[in-house]
């Protein structure tokens, strides 16, 4: 399906086509969801959807439906366990270990989440606005856009954190999470022929995230921080040349990427600050509207 490139305006007056940059974070993901809800309450619709990690499969509902994403993607979120996700303690992630050797993860909870939301024989020509799963190609360790073929194995690719899940073969290529390389897709966006990106990004600008306590925090704490930098570079640039809407993330809050027990709280929270901040924002031409760095 092709984008709309008729050139009139979008909700908040965003030159179309419109993209949504939806970025990873884990459970963190939940942010978007508010984010999500403030946008549908000013009729800011996607044209384009980019996600990596959890927020490919967030794009990935929504493009599916934009009109009733917000809805859908808030009753599943509340349901979702650390223990669906990240099934078994520290001797199952031990044992996962030794016979993967690369993860301590299966990521079988993590496909039936996709399944429950999705359907397991969703394809990309089944959605309804045209979607990019960011993933990182291993052998190349560039940027690979899976953008046909069957949904699942493009989200499991996207969020085959190095070190937490299995990454996944999938059009010949050896993937693992795209967040590696793009955690926040603003490039790609661009040179899809985005006018205008609206960005859900899934940390607390400005802040990090908790200590971690235990390895397999450590691993996702660790690129997570290292991730951070490259939006805080990009967006300025990207923003000379197209609006880029950076929408605030909620308050920052003790949250571990691998819990799910915040949920609420966090889909509240973005809620809030992003209505808060679409109520003012005055977008006027291609600028940075908003901030990866925070306030």
């Amino acid at each position: 399906m092709n984008p709309v490139i008729d050139g009139s305006d979008s909700g908040l007056g965003l030159p179309r086509p419109v993209a949504f940059v939806l970025g990873g974070g884990g459970s963190l993901g939940a942010v978007q969801v508010g984010m999500l809800q403030a946008l549908m309450e000013k009729q800011v619709t996607p044209d384009l959807v980019f996600g990596t990690s959890v927020g490919s499969l967030n794009g990935a509902v929504i493009a599916a439906d934009p009109t009733s994403a917000a809805n859908r993607l808030s009753h599943a979120w509340t349901r979702i366990t650390r223990h669906q996700v990240f099934p078994g303690g520290l001797l199952a992630q031990a044992r996962t270990l030794q016979r993967s050797k690369n993860h301590l993860f299966p990521n079988t909870g993590l496909a039936q989440v996709v399944v429950d939301l999705l359907g397991a024989t969703i394809t990309f020509d089944d959605l309804a606005v045209p979607f990019s799963a960011v993933t990182t190609e291993l052998a190349t360790g560039r940027p690979y856009l899976v953008e046909a073929g069957p949904l699942l194995p493009a989200l499991l690719a996207s969020a085959a954190i190095p070190g937490i899940f299995p990454p996944v073969v999938h059009d010949g290529r050896r993937l693992c999470d795209g967040g590696l390389v793009a955690n926040v897709p603003l490039r790609q966006a661009l040179a899809a022929g985005a006018q205008s990106l609206v960005v859900l990004d899934c940390t607390f600008p400005g802040h990090l995230l908790p200590a971690p306590d235990s390895m397999a925090e450590t691993l996702l704490y660790t690129a997570m921080v290292t991730m951070r930098s490259q939006a805080v570079l990009e967006a300025p640039l990207i923003g000379a040349s197209v609006p880029v809407v950076y929408l605030p993330g909620p308050a920052a809050c003790h949250c571990s990427p691998f819990n799910f027990n915040s949920t609420e709280v966090l889909i509240g929270g973005a809620y809030e600050a992003s209505r808060a901040f679409l109520r003012d924002v005055h977008v006027d031409g291609p600028s940075l509207y908003g901030s990866p760095s925070g306030p």
